[in-house]
């Protein structure tokens, strides 16, 4: 049988559009259990591991589903961390593109007034962590009355994270004439308490995790003293010699000596970790993601919400305290079907906690002994090379899309009375532009961005420069995206 193509679901011509230009080619295997059952708005329980494609899972479908003529929010998605919430937002922004749907990212350390603002703007779907959308019904800025459909992302780091509680009180302000999904890499018994406990006989969906098998992520072990890890990292990197790394460390203090250390040895790095001002992390997350720099050193924090397809390595230079988050952590290697190493350092302390993770996952992790000193010799010249070959910057998938989008700046908004029709129904009645050729429209008190689609950015640019808009000439610049 030939495997389905998104073009065989009920999905617009819009989105498949979308996905086209995302370079999304085939269904993954959660996409397509998951995709037709959404589409029959079913409530969905999907235990499936990171990396599997779970954001289009549930993206597509409520892409699809949401009625663009609708004002206020109709899609609540919840997720643990603020860098997942950024990620699942522009991703459902992208998916949902050609239809002009707008997503809104709720997350702490980030101005409120600035959210709450975006929310009065026509917003088919919200995504956010548990604390800021809570902050958000409690304040009144987010409208419920529409919700139908949650999706509870990572249930279970948000269950280790302590939000539960949260979520539980964000589900039951909810209305209960609802679609719910939730995902989960691992099923706890607090998870499957929520699942009974909110949703109306659930479609059970499991993906069996490759990820924890040597078929995609060959796991391994080397022993090691505490004091010998930086000797035995720099012989590892120069003898594995990876593409793009995480090193993953288990506190703040480890993550910022490492960085020290390898900075000091000119090792293209950087780090990310949960003491860091939000934009300076999503700063190093972009650049990361950009192929700027090969080795990102992080703490648990950031084991969620990396979806970087071409990370060859992981190395754990600290065992992680939480068997669930070894999982988490080896399974930013191996995505979207590609292959992956996982390594990790453990000391003569570690017995208990390898002990644990060996149970959780199901199956003894290889001893392997630490390079040699051949080894390290006959490598060091290639990794060098690399080294001194700069940066491999990486295509995002989304750069296709993007690159025809051009988002325009009018000096005009609600303060002039004027309404997403107006714009919509001016453009388009540009030569050689039609309705299709507009994105977005976000509408501010004074000023209005409307995304121009299809590379018809600079000539709408030009005409409007002459044109009016609901009887006013607008100042109309090039805006920033």
């Amino acid at each position: 049988m030939d495997q389905m193509q998104f073009a065989d679901y009920q999905i617009s011509e819009e989105i498949i559009k979308a996905l086209s230009s995302l370079g999304y080619e085939t269904p993954t295997e959660v996409q397509t259990k998951v995709i037709p059952v959404a589409l029959e708005k079913m409530d969905i329980v999907v235990k499936s591991q990171t990396g599997s494609g779970k954001t289009a899972a549930y993206g597509i479908p409520l892409c699809e589903l949401v009625d663009w003529n609708e004002n206020k929010p109709q899609a609540l998605i919840l997720t643990p961390t603020r860098e997942l919430a950024v990620q699942v937002n522009e991703d459902l922004t992208n998916i949902g593109r050609y239809k002009r749907i707008k997503a809104t990212a709720l997350y702490g350390k980030y101005p409120y007034h600035i959210q709450k603002a975006e929310l009065k703007q026509r917003t088919h779907i919200v995504v956010g962590t548990p604390g800021r959308v809570f902050d958000h019904i409690e304040r009144g800025s987010l409208s419920l009355e529409r919700i139908a459909y949650l999706v509870i992302d990572e249930a279970d780091e948000m269950l280790n994270m302590g939000f539960i509680e949260q979520v539980q009180s964000i589900i039951q302000a909810l209305p209960s004439d609802r679609v719910t999904m939730l995902f989960s890499a691992t099923f706890p018994e607090d998870v499957a308490k929520l699942s009974s406990q909110y949703m109306d006989h659930p479609v059970n969906i499991e993906i069996k995790a490759s990820g924890l098998t040597t078929t995609t992520i060959e796991h391994s072990l080397i022993e090691v003293k505490e004091s010998e890890k930086l000797t035995l990292l720099q012989d590892l990197l120069i003898v594995e010699n990876p593409d793009s790394c995480i090193i993953f460390c288990r506190t703040q203090e480890h993550v910022d000596l490492l960085f020290k250390n390898m900075i000091e040895l000119d090792y293209p790095c950087d780090r990310i970790h949960g003491g860091m001002e939000q934009e300076e992390r999503f700063g190093v997350m972009n650049a990361f993601r950009g192929g700027q720099f090969r080795y990102l050193i992080a703490t648990d924090v950031a084991a969620r919400g990396i979806d970087i397809t071409n990370i060859t390595h992981v190395i754990n230079y600290d065992i992680p305290l939480e068997k669930e988050s070894y999982v988490h952590r080896t399974g930013r290697t191996g995505r979207a079907g590609k292959s992956g190493k996982a390594i990790t350092f453990i000391t003569p302390n570690d017995g208990r906690r390898l002990a644990d993770i060996e149970t959780y996952i199901g199956f003894s992790i290889s001893r392997v002994k630490a390079p040699s000193e051949v080894a390290v010799s006959l490598r060091r010249e290639a990794f060098e090379r690399k080294i001194k070959a700069g940066p491999d910057v990486t295509k995002d998938k989304r750069e296709q899309l993007n690159k025809q989008i051009m988002k325009l700046n009018f000096n005009g908004g609600k303060k002039k009375k004027l309404r997403a029709v107006d714009f919509v129904g001016t453009i388009a009645k540009l030569e050689g532009v039609t309705a299709d050729d507009i994105g977005i429209i976000t509408i501010l008190d004074h000023v209005t961005d409307v995304e121009i689609l299809n590379g018809k950015g600079s000539l709408v640019l030009e005409l409007m420069k002459n044109t009016t808009v609901k009887g006013k000439l607008l100042k109309v610049r090039r805006g920033k995206k």
